[in-house]
């Protein structure tokens, strides 16, 4: 009888994905020590930095779901025949993820500088950052496990619908900052986030998490088209549509639930209720992924 189930070449490339997480991870210590303009360890250990905090472990476990998910796609038979292929995905998939990232920062929240105000330890813009750049990762993923980018022309798929996809990110975050004006009366979301209100992070970020994962079930389920880029971004438009309009139909349903008769806009903008601002998170995180289970 075999008590120990794993084959060689399972400890292989489990051995493999480690080597590749310990230098990608030192690699980003080092950029995040250039960005805090001193070392990570005053910056976190010495002046307290929580908001430096979130958004590094946020970088970290983007970071470890790429490689996570390019390690369990790509056999280690496959990876001896074409070993350049896993490095150049990653540094396409990480790419991605940066340019996601400075979308969201220079243009979806081009009236606030997300980057100063983690150095200023703002929380809550820690928070909003976090929840975009894993909901970009989940994304990244999504599109390269739909069209496998075997091709140069594949990529360029890949490229036309991200943009597409930041689109719905975009559209997505106009809706949230004229609901937040129309209950505030007429105040500014990008504004309140320099407030430092921790709950509307938690918020934003929930609801950030729980539209990737739906898009995620979205391309999930879209059939990817050889060679054929109109056929594709129709497709994915669709199905990539519906899913953003049936996760913001089924947290509402939930959120009059789970909430009844709690004022959640007031709570959460106003009182700065991290216990609601959680619950938001978590139901729109779950019926992300309700989602994924449905449609693929």
């Amino acid at each position: 009888m075999t008590y120990f189930s794993l084959s060689n070449e399972s400890l292989y490339t489990f051995a493999i994905s480690f080597v590749a997480i310990a230098l990608v991870l030192f690699t980003l210590r080092i950029y995040t020590q250039v960005k805090a303009r001193q070392a990570l360890a005053v910056e976190l250990a010495h002046r307290d930095n929580f908001a430096l905090g979130i958004s590094y472990a946020s970088y970290l476990l983007s970071l470890v779901l790429i490689i996570g998910y390019l390690i369990d796609d790509f056999s280690l038979a496959l990876m001896k025949q074409t070993p350049w292929k896993v490095p150049l995905l990653l540094v396409l998939m990480l790419l991605f993820v940066k340019v996601g990232q400075a979308i969201h920062r220079k243009w979806i929240l081009s009236r606030f500088n997300e980057e100063k105000a983690i150095l200023k330890q703002n929380v809550c813009a820690a928070l909003v950052d976090s929840g975009m750049l894993l909901g970009n990762s989940i994304v990244v993923i999504g599109l390269v496990n739909w069209s496998q980018t075997n091709s140069l022309y594949s990529l360029l798929v890949v490229f036309v619908n991200f943009l597409m996809i930041q689109g719905i990110f975009a559209l997505d975050s106009k809706v949230r900052e004229a609901q937040f004006a129309k209950f505030n009366q007429g105040a500014s979301l990008q504004t309140n986030f320099t407030l430092e209100n921790t709950s509307i992070g938690i918020r934003y970020a929930g609801k950030s998490l729980g539209l990737a994962l739906a898009l995620y079930a979205g391309l999930a389920s879209a059939e990817y088209y050889s060679g054929k880029m109109v056929e594709n971004v129709f497709t994915l438009a669709v199905h990539c549509g519906f899913m953003w309009l049936a996760v913001k139909a089924m947290t509402r349903i939930v959120l009059m639930i789970v909430l009844y008769k709690v004022n959640t806009g007031v709570e959460v903008d106003q009182q700065d209720n991290v216990g609601i601002a959680a619950v938001v998170f978590c139901v729109y995180c779950a019926m992300g992924y309700l989602l994924i289970q449905f449609f693929t």
